[in-house]
């Protein structure tokens, strides 16, 4: 056995030969050289050190000496492996023998034939765990005070400079994000000493003063500044010299003119602070220009207007956005859009009331190029006469009564993008001729504004009238019909397109059960008779409404239409499907009809319920419609009991 000084001895030497091989050497390079002569000196087949990484439970090598040769870009995860211990428990960690049948999990433990393992946590300076450094051998290794003392020095070591490395690290990301900080302000941020020559200056000031590069460092700041205001500055410098630490900062009363390098002047906001550093006084100046502000103001309002008009969109936007069907006449109308979407042709889409105008535009505005700008509806029969130049085109500030505020209208709002002008028969005539400015030139002008705004705006119209016969009879003017109707849309009723009424009914209660929290049973023949045999006068936004009240009323997962279809609610006048008369001889009946029929067919259910209207057996359940829906019926048709 050893002797006690041969010990020392032996001990010295190894740590003299460790340093040595480490001595001017930092970062990486140290780590390389450290763990080499680590594994040497101590005859380990390995050595390594690891940055943990807390987020990941992951350690990541800076530098691993395994069997006479580098390991590069080692990490592994921490759990089950022996340096988890060392880590969580911020201890040293000495297993002599039989590592591999401690840690099972460990492959690379096991790939290495490693037998014992010995790790020590690196801490930084408030004693956080920021890494390890360990060694393995694939033989036996006995508890010996001259390693430890070895190791324990020099992971204090490697501790140092790992801490070092973060440190340096941290302050470089400060220092680069401080640096992104500046050179992406919109501010213009100049830094002058106290001889008022500059040190620093941003791309934002560059910009304001007129100067493509830095070359104004080095020139006294006043040279930039209105005659008034460079003694202003020279003043307010002084003042902060005097001011206590911490409160060396000001706002400039009225901000200051600057001179460009054009000679043009530009009135900005300002701010100055004061700073100390070495024994020398230096001073910030941050200024804006006014009008890029009142400029960033206007898109501000612009966004808000557009955000606002969105939120009103999404609160009455379909809830349906697709278009749902195959028969023919729908399959045209897709290849119609098809054809004109990625187009900027102004778009007229004609046909009845509750054909889906709207979704054929949204699917128009969709696939265009203006897909990324918003889709602006103007509904032109909604808005009163009076105040629909306004809608269209905004007005300024007190451009007539209860104009409070300026205010962008619609064509603004829509530039890039697309505006759907619904109802475009109504429009007024006076109104038509601005219209078509717009259409043909872009342009128009705010009401109460002689400024000219140019707009770039795809149209897209709708109407359920013939425009061609309103214009013959002059209640259309004939060169905006022919400037809207550049491609025009059919959209057909749902008569023309029977074979997709069963397919939008099912959509239609699949999208209101998931509402509802209702399950639905699917519909049965019977139910796709009637609603075949049915004309819809109200198309497909009739059809939705029938279904959502078949919905509400439904009974044990079955729909009822019976309070849906008001012409189908008489027994009388449905006829099974053998009976039934085809789409094209059904008779059309008058409202006077429908609501006679209506009042026989509550009276026919009050007289088999002994005019019982709530309840089990009473007649709101037998036409499966509410009792208070029951009530106000038999109210408004004026039905008594005889």
């Amino acid at each position: 056995m050893r002797n006690k000084q041969s010990s020392m001895i032996e001990t010295q030497q190894a740590i003299v030969k460790i340093m040595e091989g480490t001595s001017g050497e930092t970062g990486k390079k140290f780590f390389r050289s450290l763990v080499k002569n680590l594994s040497i000196v101590l005859d380990t087949a390995g050595a390594w050190v690891t940055e943990f990484h807390e987020d990941e439970n992951r350690l990541k090598a800076f530098a691993f000496w395994l069997n006479g040769a580098w390991v590069e870009n080692y990490e592994y995860a921490l759990g089950g492996t022996p340096c988890e211990p060392v880590i969580n428990n911020a201890c040293r960690i000495h297993i002599p023998e039989k590592v591999v049948e401690l840690y099972p999990e460990d492959r690379d433990m096991q790939e290495c034939g490693a037998v014992s393992y010995l790790g020590e946590p690196l801490k930084d300076s408030d004693g956080i765990v920021i890494g390890h450094l360990a060694i393995l051998d694939t033989k036996p290794m006995p508890e010996d005070q001259t390693y430890l003392a070895i190791f324990r020095i020099f992971s204090a070591r490697a501790g140092a400079e790992l801490t070092r490395l973060k440190t340096e690290q941290k302050v470089r990301e400060r220092e680069e994000k401080l640096a992104r900080l500046v050179e992406s302000a919109m501010d213009g941020i100049v830094e002058f000493n106290e001889e008022f020559k500059v040190t620093q200056i941003n791309p934002a000031a560059l910009k304001i003063l007129g100067y493509k590069s830095d070359s104004i460092r080095g020139t006294i700041v006043t040279e930039y500044l209105e005659d008034n205001d460079r003694a202003r500055l020279r003043i307010l410098a002084k003042r902060l010299i005097s001011l206590p630490e911490g409160e060396r900062y000001l706002w400039i009363p009225g901000g200051l003119t600057i001179l460009t390098a054009q000679g043009k002047e530009i009135k900005t906001e300002a701010t100055l602070s004061h700073s100390e550093m070495h024994g020398d006084h230096f001073f910030t100046l941050i200024f804006r220009n006014i009008n890029d502000r009142l400029e960033a103001e206007k898109k501000i309002n612009a966004l808000s207007s557009e955000t606002e008009y969105l939120r009103e969109e999404l609160r009455s936007v379909h809830k349906f956005g697709d278009i749902t069907g195959s028969s023919e006449a729908i399959l045209r109308v897709l290849n119609d859009i098809n054809q004109v979407a990625g187009t900027d042709s102004t778009v007229l889409i004609t046909g009845e009331t509750g054909t889906g105008k709207e979704l054929i535009a949204r699917a128009i505005h969709s696939g265009s190029r203006r897909n990324t700008k918003p889709l602006i509806k103007v509904n032109c029969a909604a808005i009163p006469a009076n105040l629909i130049e306004s809608e269209f085109f905004g007005h300024e500030k007190g451009a007539f009564t209860g104009a409070t505020a300026k205010r962008d209208g619609r064509f603004r709002i829509a530039d890039r993008g697309t505006i759907f002008l619904d109802e475009i028969g109504e429009l007024p005539l006076e109104l038509q001729s601005k219209l078509l400015r717009v259409l043909q030139e872009g342009e128009f002008e705010p009401v109460g504004s002689s400024k000219t705004v140019k707009v770039s705006v795809r149209v897209i119209a709708a109407t359920n009238r013939d425009l061609r016969t309103e214009a013959e009879a002059g209640n259309f003017r004939e060169d905006l019909y022919y400037r809207l109707s550049v491609f025009p849309i059919y959209a057909p009723p749902l008569r023309d397109r029977a074979e997709d009424i069963v397919e939008l009914a099912e959509v239609f209660i699949q999208n209101y059960s998931h509402t509802m929290g209702k399950h639905i049973e699917a519909i049965t023949q019977e139910i796709k008779n009637r609603l075949m045999s049915y004309k819809w006068p109200g198309n497909v936004r009739e059809l939705q409404n029938v279904m959502e009240r078949a919905l509400i009323t439904s009974v044990n997962g079955k729909l009822n239409l019976d309070s849906s279809l008001p012409l189908q609610t008489m027994g009388k006048e449905y006829l099974s499907d053998k009976k039934s008369e085809s789409v094209g001889t059904e008779r059309i009946r008058t409202a006077e009809e429908m609501s006679e029929m209506e009042r026989k067919n509550i009276i026919l259910a009050l007289e088999k319920t002994n005019w019982k209207v709530s309840g089990e057996k009473g007649a709101a359940r037998l036409l499966g419609i509410p009792p208070t829906t029951l009530s106000s019926r038999i109210k408004a048709l004026k039905i008594r009991r005889k």
